[in-house]
This record gives structure tokens, sequence and C-alpha cells, in this order.
């Protein structure tokens, strides 16, 4: 598959899937009918040439893919009757993108039903919403892959047996699942920033699409301190972007990026809301990240960096998540302040866990570097590589192993 292809498949899913599942209330249903507009753009788009709104094209494909299948299964009758105008083939037509955004947003809520733990929601979410595979999502989870696709599997049916699972939920039923719909909306925003793997490190259109559904659900809830802190620090994040990679498509280290391509008026318009929600009185998860990102977003070089205050972050969050990676944010600030080989000792506690991590080892190789032990550097970058990196870091990875051959003479 072409590479704008798949940028344009995947650009389009979250907003095609929303609706579908909204019009067959079945999220199987509406992934297969989109899998099979996908499949007949493959053929259609190459030939024809890409049509003005790909929103348009796959989603009336994938309606009449879907309306066909519903004909040939034995759920017609059930689902059929129901909407029986609703499913008539439809002719191309430029869909309502207001009611395409709002589905979006329904579905992360639908995404999120009570019945599900937070595992399931999550997994659900990134499976159906972002379309991430079985083997990326259980990456990030740290679990075998058949485990992970046991846990959508079960979820995908607890969802289906339930009757008003694609119901419109109520206000009541909205702020109760709120927590885990911004948890999503940030997971999107973390796959968008730092792609699981690919050609592609960056999707900016998945991390607009999540400020937009940050901004909505603000908009729904302007009191809730952690929405507001959510959105401050996707904003804070997104505003770095044009200084992320170099004019030569490598990724630059936060620490070598050019400062004056930050967006100013995010970072401003990121700090009133962060002062807001601190007004709120919100002390989460978000409000934390937010204050490290600002911590960052005041220093005019990595210099001028108050460390000390980041570390004291990550501290905070740590005791509201004492996760793994968690604790290696910290020690990366601590780094900073007490020198690689305190960070290298911190991190032997981790290696267990984090052993699948490929943060962790890229992490580890930048610190033996620094102390000079280059031998030990390269098999942790060679692990680094052996965990499936994107593109751009395997760029950055396949770079740092040259640099310590050439400092012990192995080249």
């Amino acid at each position: 598959m072409s590479d704008w292809l798949e940028a344009t498949f995947a650009q389009q899913r979250p907003r095609a899937i929303a609706a579908l599942t909204r019009v067959f209330r079945d999220i199987d249903t509406a992934e297969e009918a989109f899998a099979d507009a996908c499949l007949k753009a493959l053929t259609a788009w190459p030939k024809d040439g890409a049509p003005c709104d790909p929103l348009a094209w796959l989603l009336t494909t994938a309606r009449n893919a879907g309306l066909d299948q519903l004909r040939k299964s034995q759920r017609r009758a059930a689902i059929l009757s129901r909407h029986t105008e609703e499913f008539q083939p439809m002719p191309v037509e430029t869909p309502d993108h207001g009611e395409m955004r709002d589905d979006v947003l329904r579905l992360l809520f639908i995404c999120c039903h009570p019945e599900l733990d937070r595992r399931d929601q999550i997994a659900i979410a990134l499976r159906v919403v972002l379309g991430l595979s079985v083997d990326e999502i259980a990456s990030g989870f740290l679990v075998k892959p058949k485990t992970m696709e046991q846990r959508i599997t079960r979820a995908k049916k607890k969802i289906a047996s339930n009757p008003v699972a694609f119901d419109t939920p109520s206000p009541a039923e909205r702020g109760a699942r709120l927590g885990e719909v911004s948890l999503m909306i940030y997971l999107m925003f973390s796959e968008g920033w730092s792609n699981s793997t690919g050609p592609v490190q960056i999707k900016l259109t998945l991390c607009e699409e999540a400020i937009r559904l940050a901004r909505l659900l603000v908009a729904l809830f302007p009191a809730m301190g952690e929405q507001v802190a959510l959105l401050a620090l996707l904003l804070f994040q997104h505003s770095r972007r044009r200084a992320r990679i170099d004019a030569d498509g490598k990724l630059v280290a936060l620490d070598d990026q050019d400062r004056s391509c930050w967006d100013r008026s995010e970072i401003d318009e990121a700090t009133a809301l962060l002062q807001k929600a601190q007004r709120i009185g919100h002390h989460g998860f978000y409000i934390i990240q937010a204050a490290i990102a600002a911590a960052h977003a005041r220093a005019a070089s990595s210099n001028d960096t108050d460390w000390t205050s980041i570390e004291s972050h990550y501290a905070a969050l740590y005791t509201l998540q004492p996760t793994p990676v968690v604790r290696l944010n910290q020690i990366a600030a601590q780094a900073k302040l007490h020198g690689p080989l305190y960070a290298l000792k911190s991190m032997e506690a981790l290696e267990e866990d984090l052993s699948s991590y490929r943060w962790f080892h890229a992490m580890r190789g930048g610190l033996l570097q620094e102390t000079g032990a280059h031998k030990a550097a390269i098999v942790a970058f060679e692990t680094v590589l052996a965990l499936t990196p994107t593109g751009p870091e395997r760029v950055v990875i396949t770079d740092k192993i040259t640099f310590s051959q050439k400092e012990i003479g192995d080249v």
C-alpha cells in the first residue's frame, strides 16, 4: 500500500468508524464495512484519482458495503427492520462534518461503557477508534498479543450484548464516564505525537483531532479542572511540533530543539488554561504533566530548564500513578541533576518491568554513552532496534550506534 493511501485511511478512520457505529449500532459491522471501503479505494483511487472528499467516498462505500453484508447475515431481521429507510444505498455526497465530529466523541463514550474495566476500555478505544493493531496495543500494555486479542474480543461482546450501549449517554452518564473519555483523548494524542511503529513519527491529524475533542470536553464541562488541564497539556506538547523534525526529516531531541519555532500562541493559551485549572483546584494526573510541560516552555534554552521543579513534579506524579514508566521519567529528570551514573543505578530496579519498552533501552544507551561505556551503549541501542522503533527513531538510534563504534574504533 502506498504511503498516501495508508495516511488517508488512518486520518479518516476515527470519524468514519464513529459514524458507521452510530448507523449500524455494531462495532464489528462498522469495522468490516470500513475495511471493505478501504479495499475498494486501493483499486479505485490510484486509477481514477483520489476523491475531493475522501471521507464522503469512504463513508458512502462503507455504508453500502455494510448494508450488503447485513442483508446476508443472520442479523438482517433484527437490524434492518429498525432501519429500513436509513439503509437504502446512498449516492456519493458530502457528509455533515459537524455530525462526524460529535460522532467521534460519542464513540469514545461508548468505548468507556461502565460494564468494561478500564484496561478493556482503553484497549477497545485504541483498536476501534485509532485502528492500532493488536500487536501494537499489546506492546503498550506489556502483555502478549493473544492476551490482548482476547481482551478486545471480550470487550466487544459486552458492548454488543448491552441493548443500550449505543444510545447517546445521558448527562449523568457522560459525567460518570468523563475520566475514562479524557484518558482516551490523552492516548489518542500520545499515539499521534509519538507513533507506536511504522515509517512516520508524528501523525499531526491525530494530534489535532485529540485537541479538538479536548476542546469539546472543556466546552461541555467548563468547570471541570481535569479537562481544562488536559487541554493545556496537549497544547503545550503540540506547540513544539515544528521543532521536533529537522529539515532532513530527522527527529530532534527536546534539548536540541530550536525554541524560536515553538508556537507561542499555543503556549500562551496553554498557560492560561493551566492557571484556570489551578484556580479550580484540580490536583490530578493532567495538571502535573501540564506543569512539567510548562516548565519546559518557560525555559529559554535547555540549560535554563528548572530540572529541580520538573523532578519534583514527577515525584508527585509517581504518588498518583506509581508505574515503571512514570518512574523512568523521574529518573530522566534526576539524570540532569545528579548525573548519568546516578540515573543508571536507579534504572536497575526497572529493568525487568520495562524489558520490552524501547524508551528504557534508548535512555540507558544514551546515559551509557555519557559515561564513555560505548560497548554497553551499543548493546542497549541494538535492543531498541529489535523492538520495532519507528523509521525516524531507527535513524537516530543507528546514528548513535555509529558514534559509539567510532569512539571505540570498531568501524
